[in-house]
């Protein structure tokens, strides 16, 4: 049997960082790689799968975290680790209840700073109510690890009757972000660039699970659920859009960035839309539920608030999502085809 790679070799010969970006290459890595050799459904992909077991509904995920620097304002890769994975684990509307932590780590590594990564993950565990069941630990050369590298796996039970999937959008539904854009991002980037701020610009990451709860208590009919983390709201809205064939049109003037933010991406060349966060998420809801929701959400972020609307769905329009500027002009607004941040998370 002769096997023919899909990948355009000639162009990509070898792994980029781009791949694991979250934008373009990391879609091509998904459907022309992975997808085809695990014979997987595109359909399936989303933040953490939903399965049945014992007439139970479970949700599962996993990630791995490598981010530079171990440590930040507002987190490290412990907390991360644990609040990646509740949240990608939220996003399938389940609550989250048991996690798996592996470890990879560097020879020569600081034991106090593998000290001070364990204790934060464990108490980022605790504060979101996930017990860790099991885990690994696997060592390396010195020089081939950055210190840490942090692999996490997580259960979730679905304690309601809504199905949480981009297959599930509809034309009029509203998108509702919970909160302002890009500070995870800026906050390493400023790190590592030695910038500062009148203000210390604090990554937002943090758990979000109970936002979702709130939501589902409070009866809102939820069609998807996204966090924006590797390639920001941009990918984000791109890959809801691709995966269930609608069009969106978006407002830039009603995507809420903090001052200290804007500045830094304008300093350093970057567009919020694209930077990751680590504790922000959309949701789609119809157009019935669109205040209800933002007002649940304020009550955890006060500049929660509606960004756009589902406008259409055509097959010669597939996937197409449009941002009205702040002058009034329209463009598309694309999914990223390179890496803007480097080991973000």
């Amino acid at each position: 049997m002769n096997l023919v790679c899909p990948v355009p070799l000639d162009r990509y010969p070898q792994v980029l960082l781009a791949h694991g970006g979250g934008g373009k290459l990391s879609q091509q890595l998904l459907k022309q790689i992975f997808l085809p050799a695990f014979g997987a459904s595109e359909t399936g992909s989303h933040d953490a799968a939903v399965f049945t077991a014992n007439q139970s509904s479970l949700a599962f995920t996993t990630d791995s975290y490598v981010i530079n620097p171990l440590f930040f304002p507002g987190g490290d890769i412990g907390s991360l680790a644990v609040h990646g994975t509740v949240n990608d684990l939220a996003m399938a509307g389940a609550t989250p209840r048991y996690i798996s932590v592996g470890f990879i780590l560097e020879e020569g590594l600081p034991m106090e700073t593998l000290w001070r990564v364990a204790q934060s993950l464990g108490q980022a565990a605790q504060n979101c109510g996930v017990e860790i069941l099991t885990g690994d630990t696997k060592v390396v050369d010195r020089g081939k690890g950055d210190g840490i590298f942090i692999n996490t796996s997580g259960i979730g039970s679905l304690d309601h009757q809504q199905t949480i999937h981009p297959n599930q959008v509809q034309v009029g539904d509203r998108l509702i972000l919970s909160g302002d854009l890009g500070r995870h991002g800026m906050a390493i980037m400023a790190v590592r660039q030695g910038l500062e701020f009148e203000t210390t610009i604090e990554s937002d990451s943090a758990p979000v699970h109970r936002e979702v709860q709130a939501l589902l208590s409070a009866g809102i009919p939820i069609h998807c659920l996204r966090d924006l983390t590797r390639g920001g709201l941009a990918s984000a809205v791109n890959e809801i859009a691709q995966t269930s064939g609608v069009t969106m049109a978006l407002r830039e003037t009603l995507i809420p960035v903090e001052a200290e933010v804007q500045a830094a991406c304008e300093l350093l060349g970057f567009d919020p839309l694209y930077v990751a966060n680590e504790g922000r998420f959309l949701a789609i809801v119809p157009p019935e539920a669109e205040q209800k929701t933002v007002e649940i959400l304020q009550t955890f972020h006060p500049q929660a608030t509606a960004i756009g609307t589902v406008t259409g769905k055509s097959a010669q329009t597939l996937g197409l999502v449009s941002l009205e500027s702040s002058i009034g002009a329209p463009r598309l607004l694309d999914m990223i085809s390179g890496e803007q941040l480097p080991r973000i998370c």
